[in-house]
This record gives structure tokens, sequence and C-alpha cells, in this order.
């Protein structure tokens, strides 16, 4: 069985930055992951990519054959590519063993994980190859400054859990850069009816039962919550407190990745020998 994460999440949340931190973060525990771009328009990476969609094809070379514009030429190599999972996709997987790490880096058009199908398609196309798929959204915890965009990215959220059917871990990326880190902790842990008078004092009167609605999605149901990031942040998988708020290191998000699908569960323990201790 493979393992793998989607890495999905608004332009300029942050993916390919948490893709690279997750690599160094590996490479120095001595564990092996293999990072995938699924973005046709990338063109510089701080990490080794494993597989790259731009050999499938290029948002360049879309965008000057169809004359079609940046969002129309992402839209049409990643439904490309979903016309070449059988082909292109399953070739390249056939080149990793069955217990390997793969972490896809997505594009950061929401189209792609809210509405249209094609991350849809290509995660059942994982899983038919045995994959155990964890979807990690990434919003920017700059963008979470009042409660109308906090509901806004949850929503978000929400859609990608609805439409994709996954395991979730949503993350607040770069939390190294807010200044004022009370006013994202205040939306870590929220009180409902604070929520609720908050939103309702920024939205016509006519839409406080939506208002109502939205915010017992959010409470009641427990659907989407937010692990806030710092990339500065080492500490080890033994530490206590490791994730107190507001911040979470990556070694910790990993850990909790890793519970979604299961990773490990599966593999033998290893005995170490060690030698008798000589008697003085």
């Amino acid at each position: 069985m493979g393992y793998a994460q989607l890495v999905i999440g608004p332009a300029g949340s942050g993916k390919s930055t948490y893709c690279s931190s997750l690599h160094q973060h590996c490479e120095t525990t001595r564990r092996t992951i293999h990072i995938v771009n699924l973005d046709p328009a990338a063109e510089n990476f701080d990490y080794p990519v494993a597989m790259d969609i731009r050999e499938l094809i290029s948002l360049d070379d879309v965008m000057e054959e169809l004359g079609l514009g940046p969002n129309g030429g992402l839209m049409y190599c990643m439904e490309h590519l979903q016309e070449n999972l059988d082909e292109w996709l399953t070739e390249e997987l056939d080149n990793y063993l069955d217990d390997d790490y793969l972490v896809f880096d997505c594009p950061g058009q929401i189209e792609l994980f809210s509405h249209v199908p094609v991350l849809k398609n290509f995660v059942e196309h994982l899983r038919r190859k045995n994959f155990n798929v964890c979807v990690v959204y990434l919003l920017d915890s700059q963008f979470i400054t009042d409660v109308t965009k906090f509901i806004s990215g949850c929503m978000t959220s929400l859609s990608a859990m609805v439409q994709l059917e996954l395991p979730h871990v949503n993350i607040l990326s770069k939390m190294d850069l807010v200044t004022n880190k009370k006013d994202v902790e205040n939306y870590l842990d929220p009180e409902p009816q604070l929520l609720l008078a908050e939103l309702n004092q920024r939205m016509a009167p006519q839409f406080q039962k939506l208002n109502k609605s939205l915010i017992e999605v959010v409470d009641q149901y427990s659907m989407v919550s937010f692990l806030p990031l710092d990339l500065r942040k080492e500490r080890s998988f033994n530490d206590k407190d490791q994730c107190s708020l507001p911040f979470c290191s990556i070694q910790y998000i990993l850990s909790q990745i890793d519970n979604c699908i299961q990773y490990g569960e599966d593999a033998d323990v290893k005995v170490k020998d060690f030698d008798p201790e000589e008697d003085d």
C-alpha cells in the first residue's frame, strides 16, 4: 500500500513552501518522501521533483498554441492530465514501491477542488492504485483578519472536503509572518456566539439566518478546524506541549497526516541488538 498527501489551497497560500519544508524535515530525520509537481505553470522548485506534470503538458505551450489565458490554459492542462491518468500517471507510479510516500503539490485554482471533477478523478485513480490519500488544505493565516474571511476560508475548505471525500488536515500557513497573533488565535478555538455576533454586525440584517446556519456548521458539527503551522518551530515528537497555540511544528503536522492515512501501521517492528554490558 502506498501513501500520499494532496496539497491544495488558494494561490499564494504557501503550498510549495510547505512541500519544501516537509522534504527538508524528512531528509533530516532520514525518512524518504517523493514530491510530485502537478502545477503546469510552475518554474522554480526548492525541492527535488520526483514526477512533473510539465513532462506531459506545459501551460506556456497550451497558451501559445491554443490562445488561452492563464486560467483557461491551466484548466485545459488539468483536463489533459485527467485524460492521461491510465497512461502517464500509471507509468510514473510504476517507478515506486508499494509503500512509498508521495506528496502532490497542486495548482492554486480553487475550481480544481471546489466544483470541477479533475482532482476527484485523480484521487480515485490513486485509490485504485492502492494509495491511502490525505488532503492537506493550506490557508494563509494573514488572510484570517476578521470573521467574514474566517468563515469564507472554512466554507472553501468544506467545499473541498465534500468534493474529494478524503481525510482532511487544514493548516494555517505563514504563522511566522503574522504580526498580531492574537487576531489569529481567536479563530483557532472560536466562541460561536461571539462569531455570530461579529458576523451579524458586518452583514446586512437579511443574512442573520444564514449567518446562524454557517456558525452552526463550523461549531456544532466540528467539520472544519485549522492547525497553525510555523515553519520556524522545530521540536521533537516527544516534546510535551508540542502544539501549543498559536504554533505547530512541521513534525507535529506530519504526525497528524500520518495518523489519517495510517502510515507505518503495517511496518515491521525493528529490533536493535545491544551488546550485554560487562560486569565490573
